[in-house]
């Protein structure tokens, strides 16, 4: 079996799916992406592309040293998420040639289900208690929600406290058989993560996540000493060198991410790696079905996995949402806030081509917010 061909779609909200067509008629799906430069991933899968056409598609492992070694520069948000969808199709040719699940693949299954969380809030959190609870009874046991907009370097103890009423107000409405995780998206300094933190411990968040930019992963074993709370990162670390940085520092949760850090393949070694630190694994996952597809492949087939994000209803599906580019949306139904193990070869969905290709056509600029701080300096998002 050889590659004939790598086609990128652009599509709403603000995705990425890549289709690797192969001369045996087999085709694989992934999803390489970074939210606000998809056009510039894709053009990275296109120059990628030269190498891969005519190979075997199920040579996974020489083709991942080859795309992320093989062009002298490595590493960084580009190259990687570009190999990520590359790899994540390769692993889905592979798996659906075989006729086995991907999850098969990596050693078979070690649990029936998986749990799941969603999102409420938005980036500038509001009415969260009554979104939580909306998820409480919709089935979700987690929910994940932004703990602030912007903030200064050390913010004012109005701003400090608004952030603990906003996690009070969420434990009070669900109850304490519910977990809350904390995301802050680098917008702490390292002053205001020690200051606010310690002022969370009595509503036990699940975990704060990201509480540090990546810049500074080097000074998250202050935060970790600094609270009890469970602190959770990775999201913009791409590699498993770059999360050996923070593994020995007291987190307790890596979060890398399919579609970001190099795939299936590196993923499952950033697991392996985590595992050996007695850290937990909870794949960062806002994007689209065939992210989520592979984070559940390598989910359910990882001993230390804790659970997933998913986006279905997250406030940036805005025109297009996770099941719309799905033949069988029932794939990802969700039931006591699991989901369970999915039996289909390879990824385990199918994608609806010309939904896909429908929307390929409008395509997407999808950018992040650009935020400032009182004085107009700019402010993390």
């Amino acid at each position: 079996m050889k590659i004939t061909a790598l086609t990128t779609y652009l599509v709403a909200p603000r995705w990425c799916f890549l289709r690797i067509d192969t001369d045996e008629g087999i085709t694989g799906w992934g999803e390489p992406v970074i939210e606000g430069r998809a056009h510039t991933v894709a053009a990275a899968v296109g120059e990628l592309a030269d190498y891969l056409i005519g190979k075997d598609p199920m040579s996974i492992e020489a083709h991942w040293q080859v795309l992320t070694k093989g062009g002298f520069y490595r590493g960084g948000p580009i190259l990687s998420s570009a190999v990520a969808g590359i790899d994540q199709a390769l692993w889905d040719i592979t798996g659906k040639a075989l006729g086995v699940p991907v999850w098969q693949l990596l050693g078979g299954a070690v649990r029936d289900r998986v749990r799941v969380y969603s999102w409420i809030g938005g980036d500038r959190p509001d009415d969260v208690a009554a979104a939580a609870l909306e998820r409480k009874e919709q089935g979700f046991t987690a929910i994940k929600m932004n703990g602030s907009a912007e903030l200064e370097a050390i913010d004012t103890p109005r701003a400090t406290t608004a952030i603990v009423e906003r996690v009070a107000a969420v434990r009070a409405a669900t109850g304490d058989d519910f977990d809350i995780a904390v995301d802050f998206h680098g917008r702490l300094s390292v002053a205001m993560a020690r200051r606010v933190l310690p002022l969370l411990e009595p509503y036990l968040p699940f975990f704060v996540e990201e509480p540090l930019v990546p810049e500074v992963s080097d000074r998250i074993g202050e935060i970790t000493a600094a609270t009890s709370i469970p602190i959770a990162t990775g999201e913009r670390l791409y590699s498993r060198w770059d999360f050996a940085t923070v593994l020995d520092r007291g987190i307790a949760v890596v979060q890398p991410d399919l579609s970001h850090a190099g795939g299936i393949s590196e993923v499952r070694r950033i697991a392996a790696l985590a595992e050996s630190r007695d850290v937990a694994l909870a794949p960062h996952c806002p994007l689209g079905p065939i992210a989520l597809a592979a984070s559940l492949q390598v989910g359910f087939s990882t001993p230390n996995l804790l659970i997933q994000e998913q986006s279905l209803g997250i406030h940036y599906n805005t025109g297009s949402d996770l099941l719309d580019y799905l033949v069988d949306p029932a794939v990802f139904a969700y039931r006591d806030g699991y989901v369970d193990l999915p039996q289909a070869p390879g990824l385990g969905i199918e994608i609806d081509e010309k939904a896909v290709a429908r929307a390929a056509e409008v395509g997407h600029g999808w950018r992040n917010p650009v935020w400032h701080r009182r004085d107009g300096a700019f402010a993390e998002w």
